[in-house]
């Protein structure tokens, strides 16, 4: 049963490649919205998750009513984003170039004249699968990424991602690969907002709730020194796009290691944080962002 459902998401997917291959940009960005606003009204399920996470984040400062019109606009822009990232990987190479505008450019550089590779961080905000096409021209630009359930689909995202200058380490074989292109001077590209189970997990405020974040980017760092350098790349009115790079973290170390892990990574999930807050629709909030829960919130429902 999955192999025929692979193959017919896979069918689907060729077919709206090949429409946004043939529409011109603009077209495209109307037609993803089209589907941004189609998938809102259908996708009942991701919905009320996008609802539920958006109470937890503003449910105290905002109405239902503006919470309701910030999910819209999230399943918008990611349908947007979709389309665009079809018909972007395609364009030419000065094509490109001409719908990117950096912030920041001078912290990267910095970082690269430390000489220890660079450990990014980001999140599922905005255009990321766009950034490395800027970043990879400085040097060589890996992002560690879970395989998607469908072979079909993650070849079909493999080819874009190379194409825009991203080469993949699955999390299955990570540690190795990553330790080595650090060693290399070479990027690493790490998004750590997302759920992750309780025995990977740290747990840190993420808009004023415990939330399961992955600990490798503090791991990372803390055994390699290698500069932390958040980045985001996100869409403009104009429908080109921004790529925002902040100044290396300096973060005070205390020597514990378990300490100090849960510091970086809070840190680097507050930074993330004030990123969303900044444009709240360019955040995935139809993941189930906190489903983990810690083990004493566990235990006391089980006992009341």
């Amino acid at each position: 049963m999955a192999g025929i459902r692979h193959r017919a998401e896979f069918l689907a997917f060729q077919m709206v490649k090949f429409l946004f291959s043939l529409l011109p940009r603009r077209l495209g960005l109307l037609f993803g919205r089209f589907l941004g606003v189609a998938f809102y009204a259908l996708d009942k399920r991701h919905r009320l998750i996008a609802l539920s996470n958006l109470k937890i984040a503003f449910g105290s400062e905002l109405p239902l009513s503006s919470l309701k019109g910030i999910a819209r606009k999230s399943f918008i822009h990611f349908g947007k984003f979709l389309a665009d990232l079809i018909k972007f990987s395609r364009l030419k190479k000065e094509q490109k170039n001409k719908l990117i505008t950096v912030e920041g450019e001078e912290n990267l550089d910095k970082a690269i004249e430390m000489g220890k590779g660079i450990l990014i961080f980001s999140a599922h905000y905005g255009s990321w699968e766009i950034a490395p096409h800027f970043l990879s021209k400085k040097a060589k630009f890996y992002v560690i990424a879970r395989p998607l359930d469908n072979d079909l689909l993650e070849n079909e995202l493999l080819k874009m991602r190379t194409t825009l200058g991203a080469e993949v380490i699955y999390k299955q074989q990570a540690a190795k690969h990553i330790l080595q292109s650090l060693r290399e001077k070479e990027m690493v590209a790490i998004l750590i907002d997302q759920n992750v189970l309780r025995s990977q997990a740290v747990f840190v405020d993420f808009f004023g709730k415990s939330a399961a974040t992955t600990p490798s980017l503090a791991a990372f760092f803390l055994r390699t020194k290698s500069p932390l350098l958040p980045v985001f790349c996100y869409p403009t009115s104009s429908n080109t796009y921004r790529i925002e790079i902040l100044q290396p973290l300096q973060i005070d170390l205390s020597d514990e290691y378990d300490q100090d892990v849960l510091k970086i990574t809070q840190i680097c999930t507050k930074i993330i944080e004030s990123q969303i807050r900044k444009n709240p629709y360019h955040w995935l909030w139809f993941h189930n962002r906190w489903k983990t829960r810690p083990e004493n919130e566990v235990k006391g429902e089980n006992e009341s």
